[in-house]
């Protein structure tokens, strides 16, 4: 188990170094900084930019300016925002709890929703229940998140006045967001576990199980899903990247005051370490995620520390 996590760990790290330094590199194509913070402000001359940039740390090469930076990075510290010069690691430490708030809530909807109706179409196979099941989850496959936001604040938010349009305050708030993935989530995870239970179902050990009088609640629960944990436990992981880049556009529809808000707020006005290092947070809890669900997954199989 040691070398699997060594191994997982090296892979992990890697990762994260290809990440930030292709951000790093594009992000320094779409322009000079010291030229876009004074665009309109007035005339000015190469020496009052070449001032600019040694101030902004833009002035190096930029290996050199990635090496800084991936040194800050391990010390929690990722510069200065160029637009009010805020230590960016503040501005990530407020934004980073809403937006994790936000993804836990709408896995936990989906897992909640998805295992019990995915059960229910395997175990329904071909009757109306499980067509009815698939049709709502191809249905729901079909919505993209930003027109579901927009369309869910129109109703609720405008139309009825039920629910607040924006912002994070009272549970109210968490509503329309947590809905919005959440249910995109559940119309792809209904078919998973409807794909994973038929093939289950059919086991020798669940015919046992049958036939030793187990209640049928036991039999699909403890029996038949525990055998589907490897290929859920493996997706939903795996699921938890997009689910980060949809909520970087659910976020600004609702106005959440979360990573993806600060993302593009950072595009807007050009600032390279803000938008450096909300990609980089991103980017570490990918991956962490992945490397836990790594780890579970040689915990259930241990065939799996062995490749």
């Amino acid at each position: 188990m040691a070398g699997f996590l060594i191994k997982r760990v090296l892979q992990a790290i890697f990762v994260v170094i290809a990440v930030t330094l292709l951000v790093s590199f594009a992000i320094r194509l779409t322009g000079d900084p010291a030229v876009t913070m004074f665009q309109g402000g007035g005339s000015m001359t190469e020496e009052d930019l070449a001032r600019i940039r040694t101030a902004l740390g833009v002035d190096k090469p930029f290996l050199t300016q990635y090496l800084l930076f991936l040194g800050g990075v391990l010390t929690l510290d990722f510069g200065r925002s160029f637009a009010g010069g805020t230590p960016v690691s503040a501005l990530l430490a407020q934004a980073i709890g809403p937006t994790l708030l936000l993804a836990f809530l709408s896995i936990a909807l989906s897992i909640v929703v998805s295992i019990p109706l995915g059960i229910k179409a395997a175990t329904s196979r071909g009757r109306w229940s499980d067509q009815m099941i698939r049709i709502f989850s191809l249905i729901g496959l079909s919505f993209p998140n930003f027109w579901l936001a927009t369309m869910l604040v129109l109703l609720f938010a405008i139309t009825l006045g039920w629910l607040p349009p924006s912002g994070m305050g009272t549970w109210q708030s968490y509503v329309m967001p947590a809905f919005t993935m959440g249910l995109i989530l559940t119309a792809t995870n209904v078919r998973l576990v409807r794909t994973t239970m038929l093939e289950t179902l059919h086991s020798q050990y669940v015919m046992v199980a049958r036939a030793k009088g187990l209640s049928e609640a036991k039999v699909l629960y403890k029996h038949a899903l525990r055998n589907c944990a490897i290929p859920l436990i493996t997706y939903f992981g795996i699921q938890f990247g997009g689910l980060l880049g949809g909520i970087v556009v659910v976020e600004r529809v609702f106005n959440w005051p979360g990573l993806g808000t600060l993302a593009f707020d950072a595009v807007a006005a050009r600032d390279y370490p803000l938008l450096q290092g909300v990609i980089t947070v991103l980017a570490l809890l990918i991956v962490a995620v992945n490397l836990l669900v790594d780890i579970a997954y040689g915990l259930v199989d241990p065939r799996v520390r062995t490749e």
